[in-house]
């Protein structure tokens, strides 16, 4: 398997070298909204460990990330009053995986209401602005 490059973008966001939408930090795991989300507070929850995907991270730091989307996933709930939630986690370019840090994607869900394609669009920042103060208010309600 491919090692870990620390150079890839989720890298840089956690290092603070890359602007991102925060939502939710701890000493584990750091979520931020996508940028080219599929459907409105599409967020992504990564750990801070170095691990480019579900084949060669530690089962706690990933039990870590699963917590993490566990949290944004309620928070999401409320925040965009949805339906469902959608979660995915994708593994290896075969996999569907394209940055190879790992990550795990939440997207509240609407009856009737298709996800956009994958990187299809890059949302507006002031809409990103809004949908993270949903998110960061529900997370503290």
């Amino acid at each position: 398997m491919t090692a870990y490059d620390t150079n890839n973008i989720f890298a840089k966001i956690l290092r603070g070298e890359l602007p991102c939408s925060k939502v939710y930090e701890d000493e584990h795991v750091f979520a931020f909204l996508d940028i080219m989300p599929r459907v409105p507070g599409h967020t992504l929850v990564i750990p801070k460990a170095p691990a480019r995907n579900i084949l060669d991270i530690k089962p706690d730091d990933y039990a870590h990330v699963a917590r993490g989307a566990h949290r944004i996933a309620a928070a999401a709930m409320q925040a965009f009053k949805a339906d469902g939630i959608t979660i995915q986690q994708f593994n290896e370019p075969a996999g569907g995986q394209v940055v190879f840090h790992l990550h795990m994607h939440v997207m509240p869900r609407h009856d009737g209401v298709a996800m956009l394609p994958p990187a299809s669009r890059k949302e507006d920042a002031k809409v990103l602005e809004e949908h993270a103060a949903k998110l960061i208010a529900a997370l503290k309600g």
